[in-house]
């Protein structure tokens, strides 16, 4: 016959035992940490004893301003029979030297109309005695092309004389027909020299016409 055998009692787990000391800091890191606790008490310390001088102190009051003087009231009338009477003797009497009297108000006088002022007067130029007279005067060229055409004509030529007579201005104030010998005369009058118009003794200028006669 087998015999069962019977179990034992339950042996519990071994429990490892807690290692405090692989917990705590090393030497150095609490050297560290000691040394940074004390540095920041120094700085603090000095932040505050510097800043003690700084902190805000409450100034004496500000003045306030003036409270408004009132003007104390009249003692109250006592009632009866002169109320009526102490009230009209307290109310001011309103004569005719209170009433409002007319003013006169003066205005000043409106500023005089601004006065235009009147243009300088142009200087008048002086009227010529006598007109311009030729004193050199080249005869004019006769186109060969109107002279073969068998043209022929009077051109009458105005020249603006200066002071000096010679021509400023030249120009056809009568034509003959042809424009060639127009040309013609007017560029044989540009040679042309005047004795100047005189006014009042002396030269100026002035406007002569000289016809110019064109014939085969």
């Amino acid at each position: 016959m087998t015999q069962s055998a019977t179990p034992g009692p339950a042996v519990p787990p071994s429990h490892r035992p807690i290692d405090f000391a692989a917990w705590l800091p090393s030497r150095r890191a609490l050297l560290w940490v000691l040394g940074a606790f004390a540095l920041g008490l120094v700085l603090f310390l000095l932040v505050w004893r510097g800043g003690r001088n700084d902190f805000y102190r409450a100034g004496p009051a500000a003045p306030t301003a003036a409270s408004p003087q009132y003007a104390p009231l009249p003692a109250p009338i006592a009632s009866g029979a002169g109320e009526a009477s102490d009230v009209a003797m307290a109310a001011p009497a309103r004569g005719q030297d209170d009433e409002e009297k007319p003013r006169l108000v003066e205005t000043a006088p409106p500023p005089p109309p601004s006065v235009a002022s009147a243009p300088a007067p142009r200087p008048i130029a002086p009227v010529a005695t006598s007109q311009p007279q030729p004193i050199s005067t080249p005869a004019p060229k006769y186109p060969a092309r109107a002279l073969r055409n068998g043209e022929q004509g009077t051109v009458l030529v105005s020249a603006e004389v200066g002071l000096d007579g010679v021509p400023s201005s030249v120009e056809v104030a009568r034509s003959s027909g042809s424009r060639l010998l127009d040309r013609a005369a007017v560029d044989a009058v540009r040679h042309w020299r005047f004795r100047p118009a005189m006014a009042d003794g002396r030269p100026t200028t002035g406007r002569v016409q000289v016809p110019i006669n064109f014939r085969n």
